[in-house]
């Protein structure tokens, strides 16, 4: 599979994403908050910079969620029983997903508390 055309490559990625948003449900409630960011700075208007935090921060939390859901996949896969080694993977990567979302929960929080005490 190495040394695939880009068109190949691009389209592994889009089947990647819609394989994560019809089975994680955490991928579609992340996605869902993205839009929610993204109204919010279409209707408050910030500086640019915010528009770029905010998009990276959300960019980041849905790639975390999808290395998430990747990791689920292939441990599932190879390990089906349980084993607390497999569980303790799971939970760090589950836990990463929630770190990055909290960091990026208290950035838009700072966001709204800046927009509205213009």
């Amino acid at each position: 599979m190495k040394n695939q055309p880009f068109y190949r490559r691009f389209g592994f990625a889009l089947h990647g994403i819609a394989s994560a948003w019809r089975n994680e449900a955490s991928f579609r409630t992340q996605c869902c908050a993205a839009l929610g960011v993204i109204a919010v700075l279409a209707w408050r208007r910030p500086p640019l910079l915010w528009w770029a935090l905010l998009l990276v921060l959300c960019g980041m939390v849905l790639a975390a969620e999808l290395f998430n859901s990747a990791l689920e996949a292939a441990l599932d896969h190879l390990h089906p029983e349980r084993h607390d080694a497999i569980r303790i993977a799971k939970d760090c990567a589950a836990g990463a997903v929630l770190v990055l979302s909290l960091a990026s929960a208290a950035v838009f929080a700072a966001f709204l508390a800046e927009s509205f005490a213009l």
